[in-house]
């Protein structure tokens, strides 16, 4: 469980370490987890200790939202002055995510009905 613990927490820090390094605009465990998905599929998937490990992770779930929940309450004054735009960015967000996964996903069900020519 140590070893798998250590492989997920030297990812991340591989990522924040690239990130920081090259300034790209994507958060550092987010390379993390695409260096670990690279390992994962290089080994062939997880071990049976990082399974248990994650698994054990994911039964606690919750916890990890713990630090989110106390950072949306220390800044409701923020969220209160800024609700509007908020709020409009969600519905935003939500309609052009929805038109374009509809817009792919016809583009791909088309594709995939079409015959191929050989």
């Amino acid at each position: 469980m140590v070893r798998a613990f250590m492989v997920l927490l030297l990812c991340q820090l591989a990522g924040t370490i690239i990130q920081q390094a090259s300034g790209l605009p994507v958060p550092g465990p987010v390379l993390g987890l695409v260096m670990l998905l690279v390992y994962l599929i290089r080994t062939g998937g997880p071990s049976p200790h990082l399974r248990d490990t994650a698994n054990g992770f994911l039964k606690n779930l919750g916890l990890l939202f713990v630090p989110a929940g106390v950072g949306v309450v220390t800044e409701l004054k923020e969220l209160r002055d800024n609700a509007l735009a908020i709020s409009m960015g969600i519905v935003v967000s939500t309609l052009l995510g929805l038109v374009v996964t509809g817009v792919l996903m016809n583009w791909l069900a088309k594709k995939n009905l079409e015959p191929e020519n050989a």
